[in-house]
């Protein structure tokens, strides 16, 4: 019996009628065509105003709003390129250029071409050596002119 009532309400109930009654009969085929057109030129061009803000090619014109300051200092500063992680033979000659040292946007002149990170380690090493050397002799100096002063000499 239930069968049967289950197989009749079934027939009974017609889906197309209902689906044009909520506007997605087959005569609003040609409607919901144009919705998804437009929905997709939509889309597609928002995509290309972002690919166009984060790689723009003439970079200086990308969609952002910049604020006073960043504008007055924008000469000062340059976009880093980075290597793809994968690529081993951009990624030595990215760190033998000194390219991890540093932020992704740093003022022009810092990192210079024929600098290598060798020759930045050494420098930095050697910056820390004359700090060190200046402290033990201005430490030896005090140390003599304590001694000289002890001693009765008038020492400035």
């Amino acid at each position: 019996m239930r069968t049967k009532a289950g197989a009749s309400m079934a027939k009974s109930f017609d889906a197309q009628k209902y689906l044009k009654r909520v506007g997605l009969g087959k005569e609003d085929y040609h409607f919901w065509k144009q919705v998804g057109k437009a929905l997709l030129c939509t889309y597609t061009l928002f995509g290309v105003a972002w690919v166009w803000n984060e790689t723009s090619p003439l970079g200086w014109w990308t969609l952002k709003p910049r604020p006073k300051e960043e504008k007055e200092l924008a000469h000062l500063y340059e976009r880093r390129k980075f290597p793809y992680p994968g690529d081993d033979k951009a990624m030595e000659e990215f760190v033998a250029k000194g390219g991890m040292i540093g932020t992704t946007i740093g003022p022009k002149g810092i990192i210079e071409s024929d600098k290598d990170s060798y020759n930045y380690q050494k420098a930095l090493q050697d910056k820390k050596v004359d700090q060190e050397a200046f402290k033990l002799w201005t430490r030896m100096r005090n140390e003599v002119i304590s001694e000289l002063q002890e001693k009765g000499f008038d020492v400035e």
